[in-house]
């Protein structure tokens, strides 16, 4: 038996050994056309080799002689969750198979939805649009997560069985076409996993593996899942491996690593990362891994090494979006509250130091201390934005920030975004200022359809109560609903390319003249302040080159603060080059400037 546990085994000989991990099964029974009794092993593992089995083979396990059950580590589902899985062939033509990726400092991503991202919603369909990112400047695509969720559309946080790609996109090869397809072109893909839980609809885990769930530790979702088992353990770092092996993607984000109950021991964070580790050594690729994660432990993130090693590249900073937000929108509700006394100040230290929250209080989290300090940290151990899928999809209503803020304020925002030393991040459409909105939404029936529309009305009740007669928030049950999330490609060329413009300029110089002096792991800055809404700054790049920030984030024209002798401007881009000293700072402008070495 190969190293891996879970999911079907093709045999160098032709046929299929299947495997189910079932302590809590008196018998199980693998049924193709007919069952036939698996073999109990140790540690309550099943196991059964067919040599009339291969690619395109469909299968279920029979729990006890009764209940038919998916394969939880099937690699395709085209029946969706609760439908027989279907063995699939690992062998795939890869044109770029030289593809090593790109390192950690070259990143700039743009996360998207692939059933939002096109037309069709499909793998097929994104590929239309991989050259319109490599022109915009984008390096890295960042797909929300893949795996098969219950119905035809999910934001993909439902997954329940973590190895299949969900086939509303299409089928494993075309996945792998895309991620193809993009290496072609010189572009990373990186895919978002769920570790923390699984979806409501199609998870049978809990009726003969139970020892796959805490009797300690509830979440949201039902008892948490239990990485101290051995067996737990190894079917997520198997996954995790999975990915990056078989679909050759080049990281992954590892999603609100806060809501892990049991991590174990060494964490399963840790073992994790040593694992790939050791797969990028010996494939010689460059793979990056991010996290979410609410708590802000900057212990687990080292973006100076190579290879990870037990920490992380990076994480999604919240921080930064949250500041921006207030800052931007003037909304105070919710975890805006903790940003809403000062905006400027949490922005200037995100700006400075990473984190905003680095062991203080938090209020919206009842007074609890959040975060740890962040000053061994360089700067690209954060990856900013100003939208994600979260922050627009958490609203009832899910309006990006072009229905909350005045345009002049966004690109100021941008400026500053793109062309700081983190790493920055947009969302799909971002980059041309698309308006469609991105609600929640998924395609549940019955009682768990009725519990869906029943929590979105309890947790937006004081929403509903002030909205005008006829007006209700969107279903995140009505197709509607998602189909309103899809980009509309004619805006790039129409009313979106002025900011599309504005974008491309901006990622042009950073590709120039930032991204090339981030790979020493530029430091943060301690340099930093904003005042009455005037932005200064300084960072020290990876070569030692100096970085300057000179900004006006109000709707007024003011005096700039004074210009470092012998900095050349790069944003915006002068004829000469050279910064005037006595220049004035019209409303929302932003001006970078480098002393290069």
């Amino acid at each position: 038996m190969s190293g891996e546990l879970f999911g079907p085994r093709l045999l160098p000989d032709g046929g299929v050994e299947f495997r189910l991990w079932a302590p809590a099964a008196r018998q199980v029974d693998l049924v193709i056309a007919e069952p036939r009794p698996m073999t109990p092993a140790e540690d309550g593992w099943f196991k059964l080799a067919v040599s009339d089995a291969g690619p395109g083979t469909r299968y279920r396990f029979r729990i006890d002689g009764e209940q038919l059950v998916p394969d939880p580590a099937s690699r395709y589902q085209p029946e969706d969750v609760d439908g027989p899985s279907e063995v699939v062939a690992q062998d795939f033509d890869w044109k770029a198979s030289d593809w090593r990726g790109h390192p950690w400092g070259e990143a700039v991503f743009l996360e998207l939805h692939l059933g939002a991202f096109s037309k069709e919603g499909t793998y097929q369909g994104a590929m239309a649009h991989l050259d319109h990112l490599v022109e915009t400047g984008i390096t890295a695509i960042e797909l929300m997560p893949l795996a098969d969720f219950a119905g035809s559309r999910n934001w993909g946080y439902d997954g329940v069985l973590l190895y299949a790609p969900d086939s509303s996109y299409g089928r494993p090869e075309d996945l792998k076409a895309l991620i193809d397809a993009a290496h072609q072109r010189g572009l990373m893909v990186f895919l978002d996993v769920v570790y923390n839980h699984f979806g409501p609809k199609g998870n049978y885990l809990h009726q003969y593996a139970p020892d796959f769930f805490s009797r300690d530790h509830q979440t949201p979702w039902g008892g948490a899942i239990d990485y101290r088992v051995p067996q737990v353990r190894s079917f997520a770092i198997e996954n995790a491996l999975y990915w990056l092996r078989e679909f050759r993607f080049d990281g992954l984000r590892l999603d609100a690593v806060h809501a892990i109950r049991e991590l174990g021991s060494p964490s399963v964070l840790e073992s994790l990362s040593h694992a790939v580790g050791r797969f990028a050594r010996q494939s010689g690729r460059h793979i990056h891994l991010v996290l979410e994660n609410d708590d802000n432990a900057a212990t687990l993130l080292n973006p100076a090494e190579d290879i990870p090693d037990g920490r992380y590249r990076a994480q999604w900073n919240d921080d930064y979006h949250h500041a921006w937000h207030v800052l931007l929108s003037g909304e105070q509700v919710g975890y805006y509250e903790d940003y809403a006394t000062a905006p400027q100040g949490f922005l200037e230290r995100c700006l400075s130091g990473g984190f905003a929250y680095q062991g203080e209080v938090s209020a919206h989290r009842g007074g609890e201390l959040r975060g740890e300090p962040t000053d061994a940290l360089p700067s690209t151990a954060f990856v900013n934005f100003l939208q994600n899928h979260d922050q627009i999809g958490n609203r009832p209503f899910g309006e990006r920030l072009e229905a909350l803020a005045p345009p002049e304020a966004i690109e100021a925002a941008l400026a500053i975004t793109l062309l700081l030393p983190m790493i920055p991040l947009l969302f799909m459409g971002e980059e041309w200022g698309a308006r469609q909105p991105f609600p929640f939404f998924c395609d549940f029936s019955g009682d768990l359809a009725q519990a869906v529309e029943e929590g979105r009305r309890r947790e937006f009740a004081p929403i509903y109560k002030s909205l005008p007669p006829g007006k209700d928030i969107p279903s995140a049950l009505a197709e509607s609903t998602f189909l309103s999330t899809k980009l509309d490609w004619s805006e790039p060329n129409g009313k979106g390319k002025a900011r599309l413009q504005l974008v491309r300029h901006l990622l042009k110089m950073r590709q120039k003249f930032i991204a090339p002096r981030l790979k020493g792991h530029p430091q943060q800055s301690k340099d930093v302040r904003i005042k009455d809404g005037v932005a200064a700054g300084t960072w020290i790049l990876g070569d030692g080159s100096r970085l300057h920030l000179r900004a006006n984030l109000t709707g007024r024209e003011t005096v700039a603060p004074s210009w470092p002798s012998g900095a050349t401007a790069i944003w915006p881009v002068q004829e000469s080059g050279q910064a005037d000293p006595s220049a004035r700072l019209s409303p929302w402008s932003v001006v970078w400037l480098l002393e290069a070495v």
